[in-house]
């Protein structure tokens, strides 16, 4: 599980939203869902993420932040040597929440259809 302790010590302040950009991107890609969040290529890249805050909100609770991923993935081919798939990287991006409990900043992320 995700937790964001620094972005609830930010919360209601100037310094949320790089705090909290900066704490997302230092999490491990693989605990945000990047590969379910795919639409041009077939596997997400997970170590170069860029995050960027497009909505905040509370309730007595949690603080729910909507979020833009910016990423990269493959289309991945055979990998035989007559495969005429490109390794191209393809840029990618997705819209998730992030639901962030006041108390101990334990967070879940989903992934918004768009």
């Amino acid at each position: 599980m995700i937790q964001l302790t620094d972005s609830i010590k930010a919360w209601n302040s100037a310094d949320f939203k790089p705090r909290f950009i900066a704490e997302v991107q230092r999490l491990d890609g693989t605990k945000l869902p990047l590969q379910a969040g795919l639409s041009l290529s077939s596997y997400a890249l997970f170590d170069d993420f860029k995050v960027v805050v497009l909505n905040t909100d509370e309730d007595a609770d949690s603080i729910f932040v909507k979020a833009g991923l910016f990423y990269t993935g493959i289309i991945s081919g055979c990998s035989c040597a007559d495969d005429p798939t490109p390794q191209d990287e393809q840029n990618e991006y997705c819209e998730v929440m992030f639901n962030i409990e006041k108390n101990t900043g334990f967070t879940s992320v989903s992934l918004i259809d768009t």
